[in-house]
């Protein structure tokens, strides 16, 4: 299987083409899969306040022997820690947790607008970032005009904005102003969880032609987009599964069918509205 490739962020650093997500693992099995992960493979590593298991990640990359200059480690600000100060102080939380010197990439979680402090927020990443304690940061779930507003009153432009991306909602539009801006697009639930995704026609039919499986199809039409997204599987042979699909190119014609599928958003939560504390 070929190693994961990187790609140089805004600025400056090596972000791995594809991630593995940590979301609801958890607990002893969690660590074990996260442990799998990384000999599979993996150099990125999302995790997040929310999700409650940043202990198990620590613990992971402490057992999996991998020096530590070698992974990427994300976490995130969640909606209750908005602030300055509150940011800074939700970085030492997490790096505590952990049981590291530093972050590799610090997002904010959601924008949380009715609260109203992103861009304090962001001036607070900002400030983690020149303490040391992260060494890129980035957000989540904003728009356009979300992202404007932080370049626009902070003169700095996240390095990454992960959102929900997957065919069913390819984001074309915001992937436009992503590259426009220098910001690399991160995909989560890139496999449209819960959903009919895999079982669709031209995905079976690609992976025929590409002797491939329909999840490596999806995960394939990712990467040529320029987007590096983070599965999520406890399985071993899935994570490996999962990284394997460097070895196959899709065709521009292949991308577009599977682009086509557009149907948007899968569960409706749109960052003008939705809250997450």
């Amino acid at each position: 299987m070929r190693p994961i490739p990187t790609v140089t962020l805004n600025d400056g650093t090596a972000f791995p083409e594809l991630g593995f997500g940590t979301y609801e693992l958890r607990g002893p099995e969690g660590v074990d899969s996260i442990v799998a992960a990384i000999e599979n493979g993996y150099r990125l590593l999302d995790t997040a306040v929310n999700y409650d298991n940043e202990r198990e990640v620590g613990e992971a990359i402490r057992r999996s022997g991998v020096p530590r200059d070698e992974l990427v480690i994300t976490s995130k600000v969640p909606g209750r820690h908005h602030g300055r100060e509150q940011a800074v102080d939700s970085v030492k939380g997490s790096l505590d947790l952990l049981g590291l010197d530093r972050l590799d990439l610090e997002l904010i979680h959601w924008p949380n607008p009715s609260v109203g402090r992103y861009v304090e927020t962001w001036e607070g990443l900002i400030r983690a970032r020149e303490l040391g304690m992260v060494r890129s940061i980035g957000v989540s779930n904003f728009t356009e005009p979300m992202l404007t507003e932080l370049i626009d009153r902070t003169g700095v432009t996240p390095a990454v904005n992960q959102v929900e991306m997957h065919p069913y909602f390819p984001q074309q539009a915001l992937r436009a102003f992503h590259a426009e801006h220098g910001i690399r697009t991160e995909s989560w639930s890139p496999l449209g969880k819960r959903s009919e995704l895999l079982t669709e026609q031209i995905l079976r039919e690609l992976a025929v032609v590409h002797d491939a499986t329909p999840t490596q199809i999806v995960l394939r039409w990712h990467t040529q987009l320029d987007t590096t997204p983070i599965p999520k599987s406890a399985d071993p042979d899935r994570q490996r599964e999962n990284a394997d699909v460097f070895g196959f190119t899709l065709t521009d014609d292949q991308l577009a069918a599977v682009s086509a599928l557009e149907r948007g958003r899968l569960w409706g939560a749109h960052p003008d509205t939705h809250e997450e504390m």
